[in-house]
């Protein structure tokens, strides 16, 4: 039995899809199509169901899932032991945050690539919500705090933040005391979440409003500067503005709760090494930097 068709039978389940799969194995559709098709032939079964929404596994396809799942394994497991040591192979899909990846990420990447030259590395940089099973990522890297999912995170480092306007904002409009000031200020936004802060042990939740509103930190950033109004933005994009006058920092007895950056991935019985090398890079990364650089915080 081909082993890239039960990898692909797996990846097909496991993504939803075939052309989801198609995108995480990197190959043609048509590839995809054929060999799941060869493998059905094979067993004389139907596995998958195509439907419009994608692909369901059939009854007997859920039964032979968990038996190929385990082959794949055993088979990734196998071929990690008899690499040389510490090489990696493959190809690594990985989703970065653009606010934060080109500066404290990127070299990372870089360094992983540099150290392993069997291994593909592609990255894609964006502040959008990555479906990363939808869209065939091996794993993303996050920061902030997570949402409830079924993925699976490792976090990697502590992510810190404040608040901040600009002084001719707080000249025109004067600057808040309290998180409840807030509701009466033009708050800069991704979208409509809500804002937390810590006030002593207790936490204080709020959605704030404003005009503006932008999917990146650094655009909210350049907003707060230009007066627009109230940014919570993380260190990393705010210390020099402080440091320069052009942002003043606000409600400083309330800070924002501590969060986290986090490796997050599809669930998997299996934990490949190329993600697994690429958690602990990230981590001796956060424990290499000083302090002050590891006090960021997504919007």
């Amino acid at each position: 039995m081909d082993i890239e068709a039960l990898r692909t039978f797996v990846e097909v389940v496991d993504a939803g899809g075939i052309s989801p799969a198609a995108r995480r194995l990197g190959a043609p559709k048509s590839v995809i199509s054929r060999r799941l098709m060869r493998l059905e032939e094979e067993l004389g079964v139907r596995l998958v169901a195509r439907t419009t929404r994608g692909a369901e596994l059939t009854d007997v396809g859920a039964i032979f899932l968990n038996h190929a799942e385990s082959v794949c394994e055993e088979i990734d497991l196998a071929r990690e032991a008899i690499l040389p040591s510490g090489e990696l192979r493959g190809q690594l899909r990985v989703a970065v945050p653009l606010t934060f990846g080109p500066t404290q990420f990127a070299s990372v990447l870089a360094r992983m690539a540099l150290l392993h030259p069997h291994l593909h590395v592609h990255a894609c940089y964006t502040d959008r919500f990555v479906d990363l099973i939808a869209e065939g990522f091996d794993c993303g890297i996050r920061v902030g705090t997570l949402v409830d999912s079924n993925l699976l995170a490792k976090r990697i480092g502590p992510i810190f933040g404040q608040c901040v306007a600009s002084p001719d904002y707080i000249h025109a409009n004067g600057s808040p005391e309290t998180p409840y000031d807030l509701l009466a200020h033009e708050a800069l936004m991704q979208g409509t979440e809500s804002w937390q802060f810590m006030d002593g042990d207790k936490i204080i939740t709020l959605r704030p409003h404003g005009r503006f509103k932008a999917d990146s930190g650094v655009a909210l950033v350049d907003a707060a500067i230009a007066g627009l109004g109230v940014a919570r933005a993380p260190d990393g994009l705010i210390i020099d503005h402080i440091a320069s006058g052009k942002l003043v920092p606000v409600l400083t007895r309330y800070p924002p709760p501590p969060a986290g950056a986090y490796v997050v991935r599809p669930p998997s019985h299996f934990l490949t090494r190329k993600i697994r090398v690429l958690t602990e890079m990230l981590i001796e990364c956060f424990d290499n930097l000083p302090q002050d650089k590891t006090e960021m915080q997504l919007n």
